[in-house]
């Protein structure tokens, strides 16, 4: 019975950090559209956000999202919390669709389903990890050839993510601000694991905070996070939420469990049928990626006509019948 409460206590925590979170996108895209109506917009780089109550509002909505969620994966397993977490999708798309006016079209929806689908695949099929008990033992993980090269390839495409494609299609293409958001969360994700479990180990008598390993991780979780939130208001205040939210969803998830299969090692524990149902699920995600990013402007612009495939008719033919016919009606 206590782990069926524990599980029950787990689902109740998914479900507010999703409602909290899903909702952060709305009121800190509400706040920047206030910020942007009296400063330079934060697409623009601008910082007047920083000055607005209602952002700081959408933040603390996030801060308390993110804490639930952390709680979360104290009671329940992660098979069961990380799944949870597309609810954040539906809370922000129903409330960008009465809160901002941000309309998602039919296929948006169907994109949105997508990308659930194939995310919850690939969480329901992810390998379980290693048991760690030391900070020394992530340390020494994050420090092995694989993890390292991933690593190094993150860094690499942010860096041209920023100064290449951010000046030229940053304001026309979702996937710029997206990417360097999500590429850098799943390193921020693995520091935060480091953290958690220095902080739990050291509320068990094992103080962690003693080792040099815990306050780099603390650093580069600390600079990441900031990459983020600042990449992350771009893509708020450039683009519809309803679509921001899944799409970085989608790509965030998809990273941070790549990054922790080179981390931990764990799909050498996995059968065929487990890697297979992950590269589905994978491909499932691709899809309504790219459903979403192509719909994204027909739930505001309702005259944008679907395309339509005509059949062509060859000339030739289409002439030998009327004279055929011709020929018949004489």
């Amino acid at each position: 019975m206590e782990g069926v409460s524990d599980n029950v206590h787990g689902v109740i925590l998914a479900i507010s950090s999703s409602i909290f979170i899903g909702s952060s996108f709305v009121i800190k895209k509400q706040g920047l559209k206030k910020a942007g109506a009296n400063g330079k917009r934060a697409g623009s780089g601008g910082h007047s956000y920083l000055l607005e109550p209602c952002w700081w509002a959408g933040m603390l909505s996030m801060i308390v999202g993110e804490g639930a969620n952390f709680a979360a994966y104290a009671y329940a397993p992660a098979v069961l919390v990380t799944p949870l977490g597309a609810l954040s999708m539906i809370v922000s798309a129903v409330l960008a669709h009465f809160i901002l006016k941000e309309r998602l079209h039919m296929f948006g929806i169907v994109g949105c389903l997508l990308c659930v689908v194939g995310s919850v695949t690939i969480v329901l099929h992810a390998p379980l990890e290693k048991n760690i008990h030391s900070v020394k033992d992530v340390w020494y993980l994050a420090t092995e050839p694989g993890f390292l090269a991933y690593t190094f390839t993150v860094l690499v495409l942010i860096l041209i993510l920023i100064v290449r494609y951010v000046p030229c299609f940053g304001q026309s293409h979702l996937v710029v601000y997206i990417g360097i958001c999500s590429l850098a969360g799943s390193l921020t994700v693995m520091g935060v694991k480091a953290i958690g479990i220095a902080i739990k180990l050291t509320i068990g008598g094992q103080n962690q905070f003693k080792y040099f390993e815990t306050w780099v991780f603390i650093v580069l979780v600390l600079i990441f996070c900031l990459l983020q939130l600042n990449y992350l208001n771009k893509a708020l205040d450039t683009f519809n939420t309803a679509v921001v939210s899944p799409i970085y969803y989608v790509m965030f998830t998809t990273l941070t469990i790549l990054a922790s299969m080179i981390m931990f090692k764990d799909y050498v524990h996995q059968n065929t049928t487990q890697i297979i149902t992950e590269l589905c699920g994978f491909i499932t995600i691709l899809c309504g990626t790219f459903l979403l990013h192509k719909t994204k402007d027909m739930g505001n612009n309702p005259s944008i006509p679907l395309p339509v495939i005509v059949p062509t008719i060859d000339m030739d033919y289409k002439q030998e019948s009327e004279t055929a016919k011709v020929t018949v009606e004489v």
